[in-house]
């Protein structure tokens, strides 16, 4: 799915009466892993997104806290929406690059917030896009940063 179909789902679905559970369900149809651990897609806008993940038993590790590899989950789904939503039409992205910092132990329920740079329509470049992970108390607890590459679809595409 392009930007431009995600926001045209996006749009459809606000007449739903959950629009963010008929959106998240249909973007996990279509994009079926990032769904896996359960996060919900609660707003989104050109360049920008807020994605909230409650603790369940899939997503816990040993220590009764989200798992690790969940929250980069969630971080990367962050960031790709608001930067495939901020892209020009006629481009593409593809993350090459994803690290994770873990400051305390995530709990409850999370929510990720990411706004992604303008992207100059036909620049081929190497972004980074920050996903800060909170916890209920606004505590940051994982930072997750996606590197990407963005460019133009092939001629014919």
């Amino acid at each position: 799915m392009n930007g431009a179909q995600i926001l045209e789902l996006w749009r459809r679905c606000a007449a739903s009466p959950d629009p963010p559970a008929a959106f998240t369900r249909e973007l996990f149809a279509a994009v079926p892993y990032s769904g896996s651990t359960g996060a919900r897609v609660e707003e989104l806008s050109p360049g920008q997104v807020r994605v909230t993940l409650e603790q369940h038993r899939e997503v816990e590790n040993h220590l009764n806290s989200i798992h690790a590899v969940a929250l980069t989950n969630v971080g990367e789904l962050a960031s790709g929406l608001a930067l495939i939503t901020a892209l020009p039409e006629g481009m593409r992205s593809i993350v090459i690059e994803l690290s994770t910092r873990y400051l305390k132990k995530a709990r409850g329920t999370l929510t990720a917030e990411c706004r992604a740079p303008a992207v100059e329509a036909g620049e081929e470049a190497e972004l980074e896009v920050e996903a800060p992970i909170r916890d209920s108390q606004g505590e940051v607890v994982a930072l997750v940063t996606a590197r990407w590459k963005v460019g133009p679809l092939p001629k014919g595409t």
